[in-house]
């Protein structure tokens, strides 16, 4: 009877002590437009479907400029948030340096990296790990499917150089019928940024030589009529999805970010095309598939009580299961893999053709800006120059030139 009591009491004791272990558990994650950015809430709902008794509450901070300034607010004041979102990346760089970041050398070890294809190490602070990345918004080139039938040309491949490409550009340009064979935005991004694939060379290194090459493909493109002019843009103010999207420019290199923009605008109406997608041209001695971009990402905040947790969440946002949930909605995950290229290629509007489908694998993603104390200061000077090379005030060389000496003295 004794020996009875014991193995019921034991028994209770087991079945008391299973609701405290699943008990449920609240995961603070700090970013901004929780409530109307749709991969936030396609992440939430995977996540918190694939473990049960765990729910993610968004602490959502103002969009735009001050994000990083607020958070760092909150931090500095003490802040026992879990997570906190990476909208910039020297924003891990800053809160490194003030103790604010753990780090997450504990958690790696076992952890694949491969399908990050490099940019992980953006979130790399002396040889320690302190973010994960979950987005990263790489540039494709974007074509006009419409264009090219009419013109009996081509389609652009995905292991095309940049002469081919300007090649490409002329011959479906028609003056007469207004057609446009490329597009160029106003940034420095969609002229020159084109240096850093590859990821032998940055453009905080301080030399701008390797851009010389792309600011003169550019004008001669302008020069024959097969772009808009710089100063025509400017005028008008034209954005880059609306001149696609007019349907008289057959190619534009361009951030993926536009993907979502297209099908959202056609399934409303408000565009009528049929386009697809390939892989940004390449420099010669740069593999096919190269490209540069930005991410977003996660850190554990080092004031985290929940560290383990945190660690489970960032890891399967970066990860294969999390790039499922931010590609289901057109969004592009940082995760590079055949399974996350078929999930981005199933939303509905993605273009059905094969080679938009392999321009979704890139082989390696340079960043536009490296992270570094002097880049903001860089990054001015370079956009200065830019627009005095675009606008023809100065040539492409002096603008170089001009690059070269004011950089120097900044990194002295």
């Amino acid at each position: 009877m004794k020996k009875m009591l014991s193995v019921l009491l034991a028994a209770m004791l087991l079945l008391t002590a299973i609701p405290a272990l699943a008990e449920d558990q609240v995961l603070t994650v700090v970013t901004w437009d929780a409530t109307t950015t749709p991969y936030l809430i396609a992440q939430k709902e995977a996540f918190e479907a694939s473990h049960p008794g765990v729910t993610i509450e968004y602490v959502d901070v103002e969009s735009g400029n001050e994000y990083g300034v607020k958070v760092g607010t909150m931090l500095s004041g003490g802040d026992t948030s879990d997570v906190i979102m990476l909208k910039e990346n020297d924003q891990v760089v800053n809160w490194q340096a003030q103790g604010f970041a753990a780090p997450l050398t504990d958690y790696i070890a076992d952890y694949d990296m491969s399908g990050f294809v490099g940019i992980e190490k953006n979130y790399e602070i002396d040889s320690v790990q302190y973010g994960i990345p979950f987005r990263s918004d790489f540039w494709v080139l974007f074509y006009n499917k419409d264009l090219f039938d009419a013109a009996g040309i081509e389609y652009p491949s995905n292991d095309m150089t940049w002469d081919q490409y300007a090649e490409l550009a002329k011959k479906m340009t028609d003056k007469e019928k207004d057609i446009y064979g490329t597009h160029y935005h106003t940034w420095l991004s969609t002229v020159a940024n084109w240096a850093v694939c590859g990821g032998e060379y940055t453009l905080a290194d301080g030399t701008y030589d390797n851009l010389l090459y792309f600011y003169k493909l550019y004008q001669d493109l302008e020069d024959s009529g097969a772009c808009m002019s710089y100063a025509d843009l400017k005028a008008s103010g034209l954005k880059y999805a609306a001149a696609f999207e007019n349907g008289n420019v057959a190619m534009l290199p361009m951030g993926y970010w536009l993907v979502s923009t297209l099908i959202a605008d056609i399934k409303a109406g408000n565009a009528s095309l049929n386009w697809g997608i390939t892989a940004v041209p390449h420099a010669d001695g740069v593999a096919a598939g190269s490209s540069f971009g930005n991410m977003t990402g996660a850190m554990i905040n080092a004031r985290s009580e929940q560290k383990d947790l945190a660690w489970e969440y960032i890891s399967w946002l970066g990860g294969p299961e999390g790039a499922k949930a931010t590609a289901s909605v057109g969004a592009r995950p940082a995760w590079v893999s055949e399974e996350v290229a078929a999930a981005m290629a199933a939303v509905d509007g993605f273009p059905a053709d094969d080679n938009s489908k392999a321009a979704l694998l890139p082989v390696s993603v340079a960043m536009e800006w490296p992270v570094g104390e002097k880049v903001p200061d860089i990054k001015t000077v370079v956009n200065e120059e830019h627009s005095l090379i675009m606008a023809r005030e100065v040539t492409p060389e002096e603008g170089i030139e001009e690059m070269n000496e004011r950089v120097a003295e900044l990194l002295q």
